[in-house]
């Protein structure tokens, strides 16, 4: 079987777009970017659409869905997603393009077989009409994607604790936050249970449920105004090595990039 591949083409609140897959094709979950960049990073890759077997959206806020409409209806991708996820798609005022023949349902913890994939839909926290993570597997691998989430909650962690490899977020610095310009009203709402999580809520889950199969954790959707790279990076590897996990030794620690590409990784 051909080796699974990941690559996050951008990440944070300007647009979300992951690729998971092998190198005949694969998967996007969301697609939070314009069509034109995401083709081109596919073709970088050696692929184009017509090597993607779906688009998978895990909730309807635009920096998660920009694209869905013309890569579903022009393009012909089928876009998945829980019930109230497309309810909340078809009513976006950044989805120009409604979702028609391209739109598919699935329902959240039931295992839905895609090719050699299997995805799973769990429920997250967070303030968007419906919301959802993704467990993909592949072989015997499982590739777990939770993003845009208040907290971890029970179905959440029950997933994240069996990930080979994971894609977290690790939204925002708590210093930066409190001392930044955000109004206080924006303040609450990032920091509630259906906001996002922290660096130090991220890398707490980390330390306090590490599992030795875990090889990768990607951190993702960074904020621009209350977060940095090597804030996010230090907090999570910190609160990890408090516990004796030893970032590069037990698992690669690594910061996703907001608006370019990440490297290609391909996974043994």
């Amino acid at each position: 079987m051909e080796k699974l591949r990941f690559q996050s083409f951008a990440s944070g609140s300007s647009g979300n777009c992951y690729f998971i897959g092998n190198a005949q094709g694969g998967i996007l979950i969301d697609a939070g970017i314009g069509v034109k960049t995401i083709r081109k990073c596919l073709r970088a890759i050696g692929l184009d659409f017509e090597n993607i077997l779906g688009v998978f959206v895990t909730h309807d806020h635009a920096d998660h869905i920009k694209s869905v409409g013309v890569l579903g209806e022009k393009y012909n991708i089928p876009i998945y997603a829980p019930y109230m996820v497309h309810h909340g798609i078809h009513k976006s005022y950044c989805v120009t393009e409604k979702l028609f023949q391209s739109k598919r349902v699935i329902e959240k913890e039931k295992p839905f077989k895609l090719n050699d994939f299997t995805i799973t839909p769990f429920p997250v926290s967070h303030d968007a009409t419906d919301n959802v993570g993704y467990t993909i597997e592949y072989a015997d691998k499982r590739f777990v994607f939770a993003t845009d989430l208040g907290y971890v909650g029970p179905e959440a962690s029950e997933h994240l604790k069996a990930a080979d490899y994971m894609v977290f977020e690790a939204n925002y610095d708590e210093m930066m936050l409190d001392q930044g310009t955000y109004p206080t009203y924006l303040k609450n709402r990032i920091k509630a249970d259906t906001g996002h999580l922290s660096n130090f809520q991220c890398g707490k889950f980390l330390a306090q449920n590490y599992n030795p199969k875990l090889q990768y954790v990607f951190l993702c959707h960074l904020s621009r105004e209350n977060n940095m790279p090597n804030i996010a990076y230090e907090t999570v590897q910190s609160l990890m090595e408090e516990q004796n996990i030893q970032i590069d030794t037990d698992v690669k620690l690594v910061v996703l990039n907001r608006f370019t590409p990440s490297e290609l990784y391909i996974f043994e």
